[in-house]
């Protein structure tokens, strides 16, 4: 066994939590979050400290796969759930493709998760009681999502290319 894979324990050349673990914290931030629980709240039910919620919700403590279970199963989510939408860059990230690498990779930047606005889209996507209409709103919403990238993508997208678009604030303040 190789002396840097005992010592990075999954994490990035820097030091900095892998962006796997990073993204299985997201997702448990989001789904605790849409479920309306705090941290101490899903703490309590795991018989955790919220602080050991926050460092999982970070990336900056691992979970393991029996945790990972327990709070599948606290948050009414398979296990799957927290690797469902990691993209490309996420997934090349994983401990067994960065023991290969030599350089760290650039990563996407860190979802917006806890903006109000998120959260309050997520709440009214799960108010939608019928699930063909749900499928259509996250079909309509990936699209366009899609389409904004590709236009960007080629410059077409900026304030000057167009005057009718009027610039949004980041999500994330």
């Amino acid at each position: 066994m190789s002396n840097t894979r005992s010592k990075s324990r999954g994490r990035t050349l820097s030091g900095r939590p892998n962006p796997v673990d990073i993204h299985v914290g997201e997702r448990l931030r989001l789904r605790r979050m849409v479920l309306g629980l705090s941290q101490d709240a899903l703490a309590c039910l795991l018989g955790l400290t919220f602080q050991q919620i926050q460092k999982y919700e970070s990336g900056a403590n691992r979970v393991g796969a029996s945790r990972l279970y327990d709070l599948a199963r606290a948050l009414d989510v398979s296990v799957d759930y927290f690797y469902d939408e990691m993209n490309e860059q996420v997934k090349q990230a994983s401990p067994r493709h960065l023991a290969k690498l030599e350089t760290e990779p650039e990563l996407p930047p860190v979802l917006a998760v806890n903006s109000r606005e998120t959260l309050d889209l997520i709440r009214v996507y799960y108010r939608i009681n019928d699930p063909s209409v749900r499928r259509r709103v996250h079909d309509l919403a990936r699209a366009l999502g899609v389409q904004l990238e590709r236009h960007a993508e080629r410059g077409r997208l900026s304030p000057e290319s167009d005057g009718s678009r009027q610039p949004h604030p980041d999500p994330g303040e």
